[in-house]
């Protein structure tokens, strides 16, 4: 079982790019062995030869690689912090702001911060980079039409200012859309852009090793310019932010030196 799960990551990586290595071992695991038994294989190594002929099926292990669970204002009070202490900060002698969204999923995430965002400054004054490895979430960030449940969390006023319903579903608005910019990254192996201003990446770091997170933790750290900030997942405090060059700004926000 051992030998053919590595022998799994080592076809993998030649077929996607991917280095399964640098996810948790024991979680990956058991998402594949799940995947690959409704499929009705019974090994990695079957599963492996399928995956390198069958396209559909290379598609929907990336699809359940990346787990899309998102909602807007997901951790609601963290992005009332974003809002009245660290953007103002950021604002502050600065005519325009540059962000990144990475592993932004279905969306949610950029167009949050888009609409925050757009209580401070004109549209044409911020740029939101959205990145993620999966191209079916990009796709569907990009259509930007969204089920109730996903809004529980958006204030009464902006869900009215930037929503309009159509049937069950709600669609965000072109204003708030149009400041974001979606791509395909992998963000192991794919250099990073940036300086950025801001930096968003919530939700996905506990799917990765040690090794995986202090690399990571770097290359977030070089895409930020002096004084720029990184916004981290509830679950994801960082215990020695100085060995990045960060120095804590509040819970879950992290300053570049």
């Amino acid at each position: 079982m051992e030998k053919d799960y590595q022998e799994f990551i080592r076809n993998f990586q030649q077929i996607s790019g991917i280095d399964l290595s640098l996810y948790k071992e024991a979680q990956m695991k058991r998402r594949l062995t799940s995947l690959y038994e409704k499929r009705g294989y019974k090994s990695f190594k079957e599963y492996s030869q399928a995956i390198g002929k069958n396209k559909e099926l290379l598609e929907e292990l990336l699809d359940r690689m990346t787990i899309n669970v998102s909602e807007f204002y997901r951790n609601y009070r963290r992005w009332e912090v974003l809002e009245n202490k660290i953007l103002p900060a950021l604002i502050k002698g600065s005519s325009s702001l540059k962000v990144w969204s990475a592993a932004c999923s279905t969306g949610e995430e950029p167009y949050t911060l888009s609409m925050i965002l757009s209580n401070h400054l004109r549209p044409t004054s911020y740029q939101i980079t959205a990145t993620d490895l999966d191209t079916n979430a990009i796709q569907r960030a990009k259509t930007g039409l969204y089920v109730e449940r996903s809004l529980n969390e958006v204030p009464a006023a902006q869900k009215q200012k930037h929503f309009t319903q159509s049937g069950s579903m709600f669609k965000i608005s072109e204003d708030i859309k149009k400041p974001v910019t979606f791509k395909q990254q992998n963000l192991l192996s794919d250099p990073f852009q940036g300086p950025f201003d801001l930096i968003v990446c919530r939700n996905v770091m506990i799917y990765f090793t040690e090794e995986a997170k202090d690399i990571l933790y770097q290359k977030f750290s070089n895409a930020l310019r002096p004084g720029g900030i990184f916004f981290v997942g509830s679950t994801e405090q960082i215990f020695n932010p100085g060995k990045y060059g960060f120095e804590t700004e509040d819970t879950f926000f992290y300053k570049k030196v």
